[in-house]
């Protein structure tokens, strides 16, 4: 008896999620192949323990192949070799460079270098991911900031362009680039609550107000050398912040700041007497921060000064967030009324972040 055999010949590249998490996440293929199986994956699909090796051993040959296209992001559109849809070549890019919170906060901040390459064993033996996952996300991370830190434009656009990466996530290694090239301290003890997501909120806010790229500094001569538009902070603005010491320097001026900003928030302050007593030195803490953006170290020190000078003495008088807004946006505000101040838009541009940044970063 004659039997019929259907056939079905294709060349496109299969795509496992669940395995190309797993080599991801820096998995060899033994640990793969036990971690499926204790997903009940046999039962499933009925494969004995051979196949699901043979299967997982193909998948990561193929990742394998892949991942030098995955390193330049629009290779892999534009090869012929591996025939994936666009929406699985999508998701391929977007995995393969998204990174674990735990990872990211440990070298948020530091000089993408070999130096702190080596630390990368220390790292995954703290947060518990791989050591290969810890270089994947770390060569990532430096890769982008190779690329793009000669740019001129849009630090997103360019990431995106050149990476191919969502919006969010380009917008994420904006912030850890940003973070990278300025060498902001994350890692203090009083920071550890903090999370990337707050870090990544306040450089946007920096990125949009703070740099040359915010108020869109043209060369002088065509080939001059100029500051990477979004990743430099506006030099400029940084020395002319040292104006804004005579909000606190000027008794005079210190004592009509703290009259409207109280006469404003009376009755409508929970904290209102804690507010009075400490105007001075919360202003003064504020201001201070502002005047010493001049000094290298003192851009580093930024959000331990903003932690030490305002966070924690707000904390520890108990204000809610709901007073803490309501206090710096009538600080903020307040100034406009001073008369004899001449720097409303210098303060306007340093405290629209400032606020910003303090708000994301207060949690009461």
């Amino acid at each position: 008896m004659a039997s019929e055999l259907d056939i079905f010949v294709g060349n496109t590249t299969l795509i496992d999620e669940d395995v190309y998490r797993l080599w991801l996440d820096g998995y060899s293929v033994s640990d793969a192949v036990a971690l499926r199986v204790r997903s009940g994956i046999l039962e499933q699909t009925g494969a004995t323990a051979a196949v699901l090796q043979s299967d997982t051993m193909d998948h990561y040959r193929t990742f394998q192949m892949l991942e030098r296209l995955l390193h330049a992001p629009p290779k892999l559109l534009h090869q012929l070799i591996f025939q994936i849809p666009p929406s699985r070549q999508a998701l391929l890019i977007e995995r393969y460079y998204t990174f674990d919170e735990a990872f990211v906060r440990e070298v948020l901040g530091k000089k993408l270098s070999k130096g702190t390459k080596k630390d990368l064993d220390d790292i995954s033996t703290k947060t518990g991911i791989t050591l290969k996952s810890c270089r994947r996300q770390f060569d990532n991370f430096k890769r982008v900031f190779k690329v793009v830190e000669e740019m001129r434009g849009s630090l997103v656009d360019n990431i995106q362009q050149h990476f191919l990466l969502s919006d969010r996530l380009a917008r994420d290694y904006a912030a850890i680039v940003f973070f990278a090239n300025n060498r902001f301290e994350t890692g203090k003890k009083k920071l550890q609550y903090l999370s990337f997501g707050d870090f990544a909120f306040c450089a946007e806010l920096m990125i949009q107000n703070w740099t040359l790229g915010a108020v869109g500094e043209a060369p002088t001569e065509p080939d001059s050398q100029v500051d990477d538009m979004d990743m430099d902070l506006d030099k400029e603005f940084l020395q002319d912040l040292k104006e804004l010491k005579v909000l606190v320097a000027d008794k005079d001026l210190l004592d009509l700041h703290k009259s409207l900003v109280c006469t404003a928030l009376r009755g409508k302050l929970g904290v209102f007497s804690e507010m009075e007593a400490n105007f001075k030195n919360l202003s003064r803490g504020l201001v201070n921060v502002a005047a010493k953006l001049t000094h290298n170290k003192d851009v580093r020190d930024l959000f331990v000064d903003l932690v030490e000078k305002f966070l924690e003495p707000c904390r520890s008088d108990h204000w809610p967030l709901s007073d803490v807004r309501l206090f710096l946006n009538q600080y903020s505000a307040s100034v406009h009324s001073l008369d004899g101040f001449r720097y409303q838009a210098l303060w306007d541009r340093y405290m629209g972040t400032l606020r910003g940044c303090l708000l994301r970063l207060y949690h009461d």
